[in-house]
């Protein structure tokens, strides 16, 4: 499947990595940190760069975008055609290109 086939525009890559790194107690913190970023550290060299749009978390506007990378443009395009309104925005929202 290429690509241009779907939204999905990693379609190169061979795994999905997504560790969670989750805690309450704010004295954790440094422990955390430190072990998640390590985890970064060793996956980093195997990564695409690319990100799944399904696990970004409130990442902001130009980190969705990126997720969808060369294939944004085509899908603003086909939610202006079908949802023009940005009715369905409740997720890694992809903006109506322009009129």
């Amino acid at each position: 499947m290429s690509k241009s086939e779907t939204a999905y525009v990693n379609r190169d890559a061979r795994y999905d990595c997504f560790p969670i790194s989750i805690w309450d107690d704010p004295a954790d913190d440094d422990l955390n940190i430190r072990w998640a970023r390590e985890v970064w550290d060793a996956v980093k060299p195997f990564s695409t760069g690319g990100v799944d749009a399904n696990n970004l978390g409130e990442e902001g506007e130009d980190r969705v975008r990126s997720a969808y990378g060369e294939n944004d443009p085509r899908l603003m395009e086909l939610k202006k055609r079908y949802d023009p309104t940005n009715f369905f925005r409740l997720n890694q929202n992809v903006r109506p290109a322009p009129r």
